[in-house]
């Protein structure tokens, strides 16, 4: 079998839809910044952006404002979970969009009425996000998650529930999928611990060559 799963990687400068098509993905904030964009004036960056920062719709940027405030510059160093929804419409038609699930820095549910057309108004829910990743910034500062939130994991932790979600992958595609996620928690094991690097990417090798073959078989 000729893997092509790589190929199905959008191009594009922004996170999309179709990037979240393998599943969820919790993100840890960098910094916001303004766009000269109107239709979408925010840009989100985090850790792993690969320079395609996540640019919220009018309805997450509202959430992101009922849940932590209006003031961005708060939101570094904090997390939450984005996922496709296939039932975003665009011009009549379910196009699938980008949407929050979960959020850092809050302590219950939080559920609000947003305004989805003129005539429509909608309840979003989000949940509290309990496991925030931790950044090279929040180690130097001893483990401690910004405006005390939740404690980040250690990176043995990160590490160790990168291991899990590689051997739960289902496909290539998937699997390569959390590789690319990964590549934060890869640099910082560059950094501060090789020898768990080698474990890690010896253990994506092995379960790539798994994959692999079962596709093949498949096929």
């Amino acid at each position: 079998m000729t893997d092509i799963g790589h190929t199905i990687v959008p191009k594009s400068t922004q996170q999309n839809a179709d990037d979240f098509v393998v599943g969820p993905r919790t993100i840890l904030i960098t910094r916001v910044s303004l766009t000269d964009t109107p239709d979408q004036p925010v840009a989100v960056y985090f850790e792993g952006d690969d320079g395609k920062p996540y640019l919220p719709c009018k309805t997450c940027r509202r959430i992101m404002v009922h849940v932590w405030g209006a003031d961005a510059k708060t939101y570094a160093g904090r997390s939450m979970t984005l996922y496709r929804d296939d039932k975003v419409m665009f011009g009549g038609v379910a196009v699938g969009g980008i949407r929050i699930s979960h959020m850092s820095h809050i302590d219950r549910e939080v559920t609000m009425a947003l305004t989805v057309t003129r005539a429509n108004r909608k309840p979003f829910t989000v949940k509290p996000l309990r496991i925030v990743q931790a950044s090279r910034q929040t180690q130097q500062q001893g483990g401690q998650a910004p405006d005390g939130g939740d404690a980040p994991l250690t990176l043995s932790q990160r590490a160790e529930m990168c291991e899990k979600r590689i051997g739960e992958a289902a496909s290539t595609i998937k699997l390569a999928a959390v590789w690319k996620a990964a590549a934060a928690l890869r640099e910082d094991l560059d950094a501060a611990d090789p020898e768990r690097l080698v474990e890690l990417e010896a253990a994506f090798t092995t379960r790539n060559d798994e994959l692999r073959a079962a596709e093949r078989e498949q096929d």
